[in-house]
């Protein structure tokens, strides 16, 4: 009798997990969904979604008759995501919790706890794809571009890759939203969740204050003009340009301005023209690089692409890999906001080589 596998699909309560449990249970696979609770819910008031989104998961478990089971790794998510959230927050950093999740609660308590459960893989709704090339996996960009989240998946290893699947790799998003319809699933037409359930739709800046301290202070020409007041520089990031209340500035010319730098030692909020020099670099350092899969020695200079925020198109770029575990990102082209504590992800046509936290940036 042919040995059927398990895989046990971290089933969000939206579409497009939904449609890769879907996937995996119509190629045969044994199906489990398992729902992460990742937050804890402040007083109950409705801003995490994460009840509805336990129910909706259930309910689709049901429909397609896999077993349902709901972990909390609150704990986890609190320690290993939030914590280094806020803590590159104080340091003036615009820090990516997504891709810290994947790391440390997706790939890492989640697929030891599929494992324990006896699954031979996990599965998520990720679009992206895993494929052997020689003795090694390559984590590769999805059919729809548009929706790839290569980016972030780039903290990822080996072991890693050999245990996951990503059965949306060749759709687009509109065969998912199709394929949920035909089977009355419903997440069929549940919105696409935005930004990290910590926040939800609650205002950024009042959820924050109740975690970090934030200490106002001036916002200022290049020219040390004094022209507004910041509510904490946490708050804000590079190329910013809404929410900065600062209106028209007398004697100055009435033009769009954005945040060009964030002065800790001042706690000064630094504003220019939206083409101002300071925005443009030639390039950047990341911290320690993860390589995805076969790491290049130190000291090799390869031309590859990079992406330094999801949805970015790929950049043409020349990477030199440092024996320090660094790399030195140099632009083809001078790249805009390009912002410390976001990642740098470089590219080999649709191979995602790996990433790294920008940690420096070049002007010249």
């Amino acid at each position: 009798m042919e040995n059927i596998k398990t895989v046990v699909v971290g089933i969000s309560g939206g579409v497009d997990s939904s449609v890769a449990a879907l996937l995996l249970k119509k190629q045969g696979y044994n199906v489990i969904g398992v729902f992460m609770k990742n937050w804890e819910e402040d007083e109950g008031d409705g801003h995490c979604t994460a009840a509805k989104d336990s129910l909706d998961a259930q309910e689709v478990c049901e429909k397609l008759g896999i077993p349902f089971y709901e972990v909390n790794f609150s704990k986890d998510y609190l320690d290993n995501v939030f914590s280094e959230f806020l803590k590159d927050l104080e340091k003036g950093l615009t820090p990516n919790p997504d891709v810290l999740c994947n790391r440390e609660i997706k790939f890492k308590p989640f697929l030891n706890y599929a494992l324990e459960l006896g699954a031979d893989y996990i599965a998520t709704g990720h679009y992206a794809d895993v494929k052997k090339i020689g003795d090694y996996y390559a984590l590769c960009k999805s059919h729809d571009e548009n929706k790839d989240q290569t980016y972030f998946l780039n903290q990822l290893g080996q072991f890693e890759l050999s245990k996951t699947l990503f059965p949306l790799a060749n759709l687009d998003k509109s065969e998912v939203r199709k394929l949920a319809e035909e089977n009355n699933l419903v997440t069929a037409h549940k919105k696409d969740s935005t930004g990290i359930c910590f926040i939800g739709e609650r205002n950024f800046k009042n959820f924050l204050k109740g975690y970090i301290y934030s200490k106002p202070g001036d916002i200022k020409l290049t020219n040390g003009k004094v022209v507004g007041r910041h509510d904490g520089l946490c708050f804000y990031t590079l190329g910013q340009g809404k929410g900065l209340s600062i209106g028209g500035i007398k004697g100055e010319r009435d033009i769009k301005r954005v945040v060009v730098e964030k002065d800790l030692k001042t706690n000064s909020l630094i504003v220019a023209p939206e083409d101002d020099p300071r925005l443009f670099s030639s390039g950047l350092k990341t911290c320690d690089f993860n390589f995805t899969s076969k790491p290049i020695e130190a000291g090799k200079v390869i031309e590859c692409t990079a992406k330094f925020r999801h949805r970015q198109k790929d950049q043409e770029v020349v990477a030199k890999f440092n024996s320090d575990g660094t790399v030195t990102v140099t632009f083809k082209i001078k790249q805009r906001a390009i912002t410390p504590g976001q990642y740098a992800v470089l590219y080999k046509n649709e191979i995602c080589i790996g990433g790294g936290k920008i940690n420096e940036i070049y002007f010249t």
